[in-house]
C-alpha cells in the first residue's frame, strides 16, 4: 500500500482549496449607528462609498411603530409617493437580502419622512466572484459588464492566500 508524503497532501489541499469557490456576503446597517431615522442622516452620502452586491444584506434599525420600509419604484423614490410601495415592511429592525441586481428604492411611509431625506437608493451589482448573477427581470448582467470587488472581498481573498503559503511553508 503507497503511502503519500506530507508534501503531496498539502499539494492536495492546495489544489482543492484553488478549486472551491468561496463567496462572502457584507451586512449592511443602513445608517450605520444612526439608523434608519428621519432625523436629517443622509443616506445617499452613506451608501456612496460601498459596493452592495448579490447576497449582501441591509438591516434596517428602527422601532416598530416610529418607521417602517417600503420598497418603490424610482418614481416613487423621486417623489416621496407612499402609496402603492410592492412591499411595506413595518415591524423593525427589518433585513433584507439582495438577490437582484441593479438599482433598489427604499423610503418611509410616515408622513414628512421620505421627504425629510428617510429614502435610500443602491446599485446591486453581481458578486463580484460570479459576474452571471441574475438581474432584475432574470436576465444575466452582460459579459463584457465588469463589477469592482468591494474591499472586503479583496481583503479575504489577500488574507486567505496568505494563511495558504504560510501552511505551505510549515510543511515543505
Amino acid at each position: 500500500m503507497a503511502r503519500i508524503s506530507m508534501a503531496e497532501a498539502v499539494i492536495a489541499l492546495v489544489l482543492s482549496a484553488a478549486m472551491l469557490q468561496v463567496t462572502y456576503a457584507d451586512n449592511y446597517t443602513v445608517g450605520d449607528t444612526t439608523g434608519w431615522t428621519s432625523t436629517g442622516f443622509d443616506y445617499t452620502t452613506w451608501a456612496a462609498n460601498k459596493v452592495f452586491e448579490i447576497g449582501d444584506t441591509l438591516v434596517f434599525n428602527f422601532r416598530t411603530g416610529a418607521h417602517d420600509v417600503a420598497i418603490v419604484t424610482k418614481a416613487a423614490y423621486d417623489s416621496c409617493n407612499t402609496a402603492n410601495p410592492s412591499q411595506l415592511l413595518t415591524t423593525g429592525p427589518v433585513t433584507l437580502t439582495l438577490n437582484t441586481t441593479g438599482e433598489h428604492y427604499y423610503i418611509c411611509t410616515i408622513s414628512g419622512h421620505c421627504s425629510a431625506g428617510q429614502k435610500l437608493a443602491i446599485n446591486v451589482v453581481a458578486d463580484s466572484d460570479n459576474n452571471t448573477s441574475p438581474g432584475p427581470s432574470g436576465t444575466t448582467t452582460p459579459s463584457g459588464t465588469t463589477t469592482p470587488p468591494s474591499a472586503a472581498s479583496s481583503s479575504r481573498g489577500l488574507t486567505f492566500a496568505f494563511l495558504m503559503s504560510i501552511v505551505i511553508g510549515l510543511f515543505c
